[in-house]
């Protein structure tokens, strides 16, 4: 695939992280779900918010598997976007648990592109320690 098209694809992609419900789904992500514990990850995953967690890691398992499949370069991808990493940091820990008793190859595809990008998981918990952070100063305003 040309350079041309992979930069087409992104853009594709692009655009549907910019319609109005994933952007408030991806709004609550990034902001307002912060799992520590499975029970966490239950709650919202069976709560107000469960369309929302559902879309943001559907949609970002969705970009992975095209990646992960050659349809659009790692390099590029990985380059162009950094919200795979954050999506990716909150639910690292708790793979295991929610794999084992939900559903065995959930963010699967999500999984294999981070282990493909150069550092991946170095990446993951340095965006997980500055969320942290982030959330931490927010608490003491």
């Amino acid at each position: 695939m040309s350079k041309q098209e992979d930069a087409t694809l992104i853009l594709k992609l692009y655009e549907l992280r910019r319609e109005e419900v994933m952007r408030k789904a991806r709004g609550w992500y990034i902001r307002d779900f912060h799992p520590a514990t499975i029970e966490d990850f239950m709650q919202a995953m069976t709560g107000d918010n469960s369309g929302y967690l559902r879309m943001v890691i559907s949609y970002w398992d969705m970009a992975a598997a095209l990646v992960n499949e050659g349809g659009i370069n790692l390099q590029m991808f990985d380059k162009a976007n950094a919200e795979h990493i954050v999506v990716f940091c909150k639910i690292e820990k708790l793979l295991p648990e929610i794999r084992a008793s939900m559903a065995p190859h959930f963010a699967r595809n999500l999984e294999t592109l981070i282990d493909a990008i150069p550092e991946g998981r170095q990446r993951v918990a340095a965006a997980r320690d500055r969320m942290a952070a982030m959330r931490a100063r927010l608490a003491k305003n």
